[in-house]
C-alpha cells in the first residue's frame, strides 16, 4: 500500500505503517485542505493493522501548527474554519495515539502549534538536534488544539505545560530533552535512521504484548490500584496462553532471538 494526497503520504510495508508530512514549501502546516487528507492516511493505515507506525516530515520543519494565511482569510468565519478541521481530525489522533500498535515520532525540525500536539503523540519521540518547540497559540490569542496541551503536560509535567503555553517561548531540542518532552536527541543526519531502526525494532516484537502495555499505562491516572492489578492479571493471563508467549520461553531457554507473528 502507498498512498499521497494533499502533501500527506502514506504507505505499509512489512508491517510497518508510515505517514509523512510531505508539503515543505509550507512548512507541513495543517489546513482545510490537506487535513482530511492525514484523517485518510490514519484511518487506511489503523484499518491495516500494522505493528508499528511511524510518523515523519520532509523539510526543515516538521510541522508549524495551523496555515495562518487560511485563518486570515478566514475572518470572521474563523470558528467554522475550526469545526472544519477539527471535527475529524481530533477523533483521527486519538485513534492515532489510543492504537495498539507502538507510534513512534521522528522530529525532524521546528514543531509549533497544532505541529506540537503531532511531534508529541507518539509512543516514542526522537527529534533532531535542530529540532524547537513553541506552542505559540497564546502568542495570536488562541488556545491549544491537536492535544499539544495533553502531550505536553504528560510529558513535562503540567505547570510547566501551562508555562510554555502561556509564554510561546522557543525551546531548543536540549531542553526538551531535559524536560522529558523528548526522549532521544540526534545529529539531524542521524534521526531518520535511527528512527527506522526503532520502528523495525518495534515491528519484530510481541506486538499483542505491546497493545496490552499500553492500554495498562495509558489509564493509570484514572484507575485505582485495584482496578490496574485485576487489569493486569485479566491481560497476563490472555498473554499466558498465547503463541508470542510461548516462542518468547522457549527462546529464552534456547538463549536465542524469538521470532513473533503477534498472536
Amino acid at each position: 500500500m502507498n498512498n499521497h494526497s494533499e502533501g500527506i503520504a502514506w504507505s505499509l510495508q512489512d508491517d510497518i505503517g508510515r505517514i509523512v508530512l510531505k508539503r515543505p514549501e509550507r512548512a507541513n502546516v495543517l489546513a482545510s485542505t490537506n487535513s482530511p487528507s492525514l484523517v485518510r492516511a490514519i484511518d487506511e493505515l489503523l484499518e491495516r493493522k500494522p505493528r508499528a507506525i511511524l510518523l515523519t516530515a520532509e523539510g526543515r520543519v516538521f510541522c508549524a501548527g495551523g496555515d495562518i494565511d487560511e485563518f486570515v482569510a478566514a475572518g470572521e468565519k474563523l470558528p467554522e474554519l475550526v469545526d472544519t478541521i477539527l471535527d475529524s481530525l481530533h477523533p483521527a489522533l486519538l485513534r492515532l495515539a489510543a492504537s495498539p500498535a507502538p507510534l513512534v515520532v521522528a522530529v525532524n525540525g521546528p514543531a509549533g502549534g497544532a505541529g506540537v500536539g503531532l511531534a508529541l503523540c507518539g509512543d516514542f519521540v526522537l527529534a533532531a538536534e535542530s529540532m524547537k518547540l513553541r506552542t505559540g497559540y497564546a502568542a495570536i490569542g488562541l488556545s491549544p488544539d491537536a492535544g499539544a496541551s495533553y502531550f505536553l503536560a504528560r510529558r513535562a509535567g503540567p505547570v510547566r505545560a501551562q508555562q510554555l503555553l502561556m509564554l510561546s517561548d522557543a525551546v531548543d531540542s536540549k531542553r526538551c530533552l531535559e524536560w522529558g518532552i523528548v526522549d532521544a536527541v540526534y545529529p539531524d543526519a542521524e534521526l531518520a535512521a535511527a528512527a527506522e531502526a526503532l520502528v523495525m525494532r518495534l515491528a519484530s516484537g510481541a506486538s499483542a504484548s505491546f497493545a496490552g502495555i499500553k492500554a495498562l499505562c495509558a489509564g493509570v491516572p484514572g484507575r485505582s490500584f485495584e482496578a490496574h492489578l485485576a487489569m493486569e492479571h485479566e491481560l497476563l493471563r490472555k498473554r499466558a496462553g498465547s503463541a508470542d508467549a510461548r516462542e518468547g520461553v522457549a527462546a529464552f531457554v534456547a538463549k536465542r532471538a524469538p521470532r513473533f507473528t503477534g498472536r
